[in-house]
């Protein structure tokens, strides 16, 4: 006895819907910006003082969710504060070679979200094929059973001028 759902060909079927409504019915896009750590100077208490350095923009698909703007008033005034919940295809990250972590950005908008975490728990069938659990006799190749759909990113709103990025060209 094995599996009966969640295959290469039950995964590969998944893959090319997932790709066909998000790139060609759903239609959103953000720019990624991939922190370069080791390029980035950090002071004593591992603050970058001088400006983080990125790679990218790297453009993808994406289902998003925005929460409600806030305009907090505090001593400097007015504040604009919004989170929206970013969640990628994770085969597109995966051929692109891009790992999202904390204290990457994302552009969308014209806007700028950090990354305040990653979740990747949403599982085809709801099996990680990376963790086959034991062998089991009665049902051998849970492996290949299975897949990571993607990876979802809360993020927080981080006003331009704060970071060394711009989606527009530099103008002389």
């Amino acid at each position: 006895m094995c599996a009966l759902f969640g295959g290469k060909r039950d995964v590969s079927l998944i893959q090319g819907l997932n790709r066909e409504l998000m790139g060609d019915i759903i239609t959103q896009q953000a720019s990624i910006y991939k922190i370069k750590l080791q390029e980035t100077p950090t002071n004593i208490y591992g603050e970058a003082s001088q400006g983080k350095y990125f790679d990218g923009p790297f453009l993808f698909d994406c289902l998003l969710s925005k929460e409600d703007q806030q305009y907090p008033i505090d001593v400097e005034g007015v504040k604009y504060k919004r989170g929206i919940k970013f969640a990628f295809f994770r085969d597109d990250l995966v051929e692109k070679n891009v790992l999202l972590e904390v204290g990457d950005v994302i552009m969308y908008e014209n806007r700028y979200y950090g990354v305040e975490s990653t979740v990747e728990n949403q599982y085809f069938v709801g099996k990680n094929p990376n963790y086959p659990n034991e062998k089991n006799p009665l049902n051998p190749g849970l492996e290949d059973f299975g897949s990571s759909i993607s990876i979802v990113c809360r993020t927080y709103y981080i006003p331009a001028d704060k970071l060394n990025i711009s989606p527009n060209p530099e103008r002389f």
